[in-house]
């Protein structure tokens, strides 16, 4: 395993992130054994990173993460948790909440769930609209000073706002979508980060499975949010299958996968950037590594641009509704 700076105040970390959300009903079903499993064969390969959120399952993905490691020494994980979205009992969301008092509270409960006295790296998940960036990560640092937090990190927010962010305390990462299909960052994000010394953990590397190679019509089942992406349904379906299609002749020729492909593209664009994949099984880890392996060509990246296109995706990354709660996607970032 390669490890990789996580911005220039940030933690040493594997060149492939653990994002644990899926193992706990996102996706549909999922199976405790097998997660457990798949976390510590995670581990076993030198992946170091672990990706959660405190309203993954309402703290079911802390409570199973805590399980996984037992009998771990805490060193062997570095735990990035997001914070600040609110759930009823029913599972729906009912906002954010990035208040300094209902940080402290948020982690209060995340340490506890957890089973650790402290958080490698805590982020709010979104931006809260009603609280000033500032506030948020002054609350933040107060943990820092107190030793509850290691590192702060941002999650989906634009230039300006990490800029804020960053006059406040040290930022070590920026967790953002960035796949082949989600290319965004690279109209003045990415850039931000690399002026301030910030890493990137990029999630959605294969879009939510869309660009797996795993993924056919029909297959969303209950409980599935897929079932309601813009990107999966109707006619964008059948124009993002086609352009996986096109990636797949190149994965066929270099002999290896299409997600293997795109998990290596992201971990191309820089030292900088970390990718996380939602891997919920032995094999699709086994698999996700591999990925670690490819070698791309400029020859490879040049085949890949032609194949899919920078805004080749059909649909949002999100429905409207939620993309309303971007702050990275606002305005001329769009």
């Amino acid at each position: 395993m390669q490890y990789r700076q996580l911005g220039a105040t940030g933690p040493r970390v594997s060149e492939l992130g653990l994002g644990c959300m899926g193992m706990s009903a996102i996706y549909g079903p999922s199976n405790q054994t097998e997660s457990i499993a798949t976390i510590h064969a995670a581990l076993e390969a030198g992946v170091t990173l672990l990706d959660t959120g405190d309203f993954y399952d309402s703290g079911h993905n802390e409570l199973l993460i805590a399980e996984a490691l037992k009998g771990k020494t805490r060193e062997d994980a570095i735990i990035s948790v997001k914070f600040g979205g609110l759930r009823d009992p029913a599972g729906g969301w009912s906002g954010f909440d990035a208040r300094p008092e209902a940080t402290k509270n948020f982690l209060a409960y995340s340490l506890k769930r957890l089973g650790v006295d402290y958080i490698d790296i805590y982020r709010p998940a979104r931006l809260d609209p009603n609280v000033p960036i500032e506030e948020t990560i002054g609350a933040i640092a107060d943990m820092v000073k107190a030793g509850y937090v290691k590192h702060i990190g941002l999650s989906e927010v634009g230039s300006e706002t990490i800029r804020r962010a960053v006059a406040v305390h040290p930022i070590v990462d920026l967790q953002i979508e960035y796949s082949l299909i989600s290319r965004g960052i690279e109209d003045g994000i990415l850039e931000t980060c690399r002026e301030l010394g910030i890493g990137i953990t990029a999630y959605g590397v294969l879009s939510r499975g869309l660009i797996s190679g795993h993924w056919t019509k029909d297959r969303a089942g209950p409980g599935d949010y897929r079932a309601h992406s813009p990107r999966f349904q109707g006619e964008n379906l059948d124009r993002n299958l086609a352009l996986v299609e096109a990636l797949q002749r190149i994965a066929q020729a270099k002999g290896v996968t299409v997600a293997q492909i795109a998990i290596a593209w992201v971990t191309a664009q820089g030292e900088d950037i970390v990718p996380l994949v939602g891997a919920r099984r032995r094999d699709r880890l086994v698999e996700a590594l591999g990925a670690l392996d490819v070698t791309l060509t400029s020859d490879d990246m040049a085949a890949i641009e032609r194949a899919v296109p920078k805004g080749a995706a059909s649909g949002t990354r999100y429905a409207e509704a939620q993309m309303a709660h971007l702050d990275s996607e606002a305005g001329h970032q769009h």
